[in-house]
């Protein structure tokens, strides 16, 4: 199949790591081509299949990630660790490369538990990026978040109960904050110790979300750069428990995968379209 127009049968893997949910197209060997418009269309929760993000593994295993609203991601931490555990436990290996727009990201397979190494923040305002130079650790807006890149921008929020913020405004507006030109994900997160934060999220393109890995990380790394905790931390989220740890070579991140089911889109619904 060379074009969604040819109305064939699509093959794709349901996914999530800690609620974050995904499609995986798997398009080696000659598989669909895909499109925003294909990309939106499986994403209605109601008239297709539903999901925060989708992946596409190509060749060489890359992988390409959409969001909801069919624009494109750099990075997908939880996607991108639930196609590693899946791809080892297929092929036998405990360590892996995935190739992404972030870079090769290192999977590596421990006691059971897939770790995906992030790479290396994003801390200068060029690479986050913002519109103009400013202090990525505090950012002149209402409540002095931090400014991270991890393949995707991120801006986070530190607050008394993350339970109290009304998400759904709040994401929505910082979404759009003119200093993230690239738009922005948006993390509120309140210290709950030194090893451990409770973190929620409102993904560009996607809304609000169970789990978000890039946005784990990028919490992580500015809880740290704050001193409020640790370079190793557990960070709960609506969905789940995720780890970080922030090392020499990178940012760490580890927590729950799931095959959910296989699925066909039939080539009559792909008709429709």
């Amino acid at each position: 199949m060379t074009k969604n127009t040819d109305h064939m049968p699509v093959n794709f893997m349901k996914m999530h790591g800690a609620g974050n949910d995904f499609v995986v197209i798997d398009s080696r060997n000659g598989g669909p081509v895909v499109s925003a418009k294909l990309v939106a269309a499986i994403a209605d929760r109601n008239r297709g299949v539903g999901f925060d993000q989708l992946a596409v593994i190509e060749d060489g295993l890359r992988l390409t990630f959409y969001n909801s609203d069919g624009s494109t991601s750099g990075a997908c931490g939880n996607a991108t660790r639930c196609i590693a555990a899946r791809e080892m436990a297929m092929t036998g290996v405990t360590e892996l490369a995935l190739q992404t727009d972030r870079g090769a990201l290192r999977a590596v397979m421990v006691d059971g538990e897939t770790w995906i190494n992030m790479g290396q923040p994003q801390l200068e305002w060029h690479d986050v990026p913002l519109a103009e130079p400013l202090d990525t650790l505090s950012l002149p807006i209402d409540g002095s978040p931090a400014a991270t890149g991890m393949g995707n921008p991120h801006c986070t929020f530190f607050v008394d109960d993350a339970e109290a913020i009304d998400l759904a405004s709040f994401g929505h507006k910082h979404e759009h904050n003119p200093l993230y030109p690239e738009r922005t994900n948006v993390q509120v997160a309140h210290v709950v110790g030194p090893d451990h934060l409770r973190m929620r999220v409102w993904e560009r393109g996607a809304g609000i979300t169970l789990a978000s890995g890039s946005s784990s990380c990028a919490t992580a790394v500015a809880a740290h750069r704050r001193g409020l905790t640790g370079r190793k931390v557990r960070i709960d989220l609506d969905g789940g428990t995720l780890v970080i740890d922030w090392r020499d070579d990178g940012v760490w991140m580890t927590g729950p995968t799931a095959h959910v089911f296989d699925g066909v889109l039939t080539a009559g619904w792909l008709a429709g379209l």
